[in-house]
């Protein structure tokens, strides 16, 4: 059992004050694995103001050493690969080979991705007779989930250092190995003292994170509701926001669109990390002639998505995050099969491990648009298959939630898809099993958030532009 009771604050391990702690439970055998310190206001301001002082020297130097540091924490990251994603397996629930390559490897390679864009990005630009420069906003309060552990980190914490700004984190108290690993990677690369500081602990050491006066920008990532609530803040105080929120996600498939393709992908999506990912493609939408063609198929492809031990080499769909979190998920589920949706696969009532926080992947089918189901975030492994008449239906339906994340398209003919894929008011969407693209920026419209992550858009959330007039004389004089 490891006990999680030190914050990284101006470059050191320093044992927390507070005697609150969270308890952390494996998802698959519910035995603890540790408990994580409660970080309070003072530690929150120290970190703070540790990342202040080291402000103006970190954001002085080249970008190319800022970048060097960032690289030299992704290779000592490397170095915890196995380690990193077992321990993320066991918190999340995400099976293990999944795990090490989607949790661990790529945000390390995200790492020094960024780190080779900086240059590039935040290179001065010519406007006329103005000079533009990129100025890292200050010190940042980043606030990450337990979903994604290492993967929200990243897309806040490097990009924010080759910016040129200090950063005080909040990871989540459910996952707190990543933050762990994180630290000591950054003291281990030389990283200056101050430049990033860790400070574990609950929502209200979150809210004191929010609340100090010399944060710059909050870059947030969880749930719309907490959302809303940092910005409401973060607007009396004029501070920046970057926030990543939820999502409900829709896959339109025409009716010359390949079945098994869009089902194999939906699948894959909405399943993924056992549904605990705000980007799942959490609807299908399919002309109501074809209703029967896709109900038999995806009831079929949902019986090889083997439920069990993350640690287990068969295992395609682990366990969820927590007890209460698995509680929330069933009530849903429950509530969706008393208003008598077609039950297509799962349900509350199918059978999963007795031991371990599992639900079994659901599917409802001939699921009305307006329905709560078809309307609310569940963050779980639950789809929902809509029916439309038209095309054009099929786009009210998908841009008809307050949300708009992730979206995706499926046509015989790929201009068709497109036609469609421009219509919709998401963030990112996929057209005929398109792969994901990290170096494209991912956010999303409405409810599901402000700003951007991934690639140069990412790095450009955590600074200021500036522009430099210079006299047409000296302009002139210099060409």
């Amino acid at each position: 059992m490891t006990a999680y009771q030190h914050h990284l604050i101006d470059g050191r391990w320093t044992p927390a004050q507070s005697a609150d702690r969270t308890r952390v439970f494996d998802s698959a055998s519910e035995a603890e694995l540790g408990h994580v310190a409660h970080g309070t206001d003072a530690e929150i301001g120290l970190a703070v103001q540790a990342a202040k002082n080291a402000f103006a020297s970190w954001s002085a130097l080249p970008v190319s050493a800022r970048a060097d540091f960032v690289r030299g924490i992704a290779n000592q990251l490397e170095e915890h690969v196995d380690s990193l994603a077992r321990g993320i397996a066991a918190e999340v629930g995400m099976p293990l080979k999944l795990s090490q390559r989607i949790q661990v490897q790529a945000p390390i390679l995200a790492w020094r991705a960024t780190a080779d864009l900086a240059a590039d990005c935040l290179a001065d630009a010519r406007v006329g007779n103005s000079t533009i420069t990129h100025v890292p906003v200050g010190v940042v309060g980043a606030i990450t989930p337990w979903n994604y552990p290492l993967h929200q980190i990243t897309g806040k914490v490097a990009a924010a250092l080759v910016a040129g700004c200090t950063v005080v984190l909040k990871p989540s108290e459910l996952a707190p190995c990543t933050a762990r690993a994180l630290g000591e990677a950054a003291l281990a690369a030389g990283l200056p003292n101050g430049v990033l500081n860790i400070v574990l602990g609950d929502a209200a050491t979150g809210q004191a994170l929010v609340d100090h006066p010399d944060v710059a920008l909050l870059s947030f990532t969880g749930s719309t509701a907490v959302g809303r609530r940092i910005a409401a803040s973060a607007g009396q105080a004029l501070k920046r926001v970057a926030l990543e929120l939820g999502g409900k996600s829709a896959c339109i498939a025409t009716a010359d669109a390949p079945a098994e393709n869009v089902v194999r992908q939906v699948i894959g999506s909405c399943f993924l990390n056992s549904g605990q990912s705000c980007n799942s493609l959490t609807r299908l939408l399919v002309p109501v002639e074809r209703y029967d063609t896709y109900r038999a198929l995806l009831a079929d492809a949902v019986t090889r998505l083997t439920l069990g031990d993350p640690m287990d080499s068969a295992t395609r769909m682990g366990p969820l995050v927590s007890a209460a979190h698995r509680d929330r998920v069933h009530a849903v589920i429950a509530e969706s099969q008393s208003q008598g949706f077609d039950l297509i696969a799962g349900g509350s009532q199918a059978p999963v491990p007795a031991t371990g926080y599992y639900i079994a992947p659901t599917i409802f089918g001939r699921v009305p648009p307006q329905s709560t189901l078809a309307q609310q975030e569940v963050f779980g492994p639950v789809l929902s298959v809509i029916t439309y008449e038209t095309e054009q239906q099929a786009i009210e339906i998908a841009n008809g939630t307050a949300y708009g994340l992730a979206g995706a398209v499926w046509a015989a003919d790929v201009d068709h898809a497109l036609r469609l894929a421009l219509q919709l008011r998401a963030g990112q969407v996929d057209v005929n099993g398109a792969p994901y693209n990290p170096a494209a920026p991912f956010g999303g419209f409405g409810d599901s958030g402000l700003g951007r992550e991934g690639g140069t858009y990412g790095i450009e959330e955590f600074v200021e532009v500036r522009a430099i007039q210079m006299p047409v004389a000296s302009t002139k004089e210099k060409s």
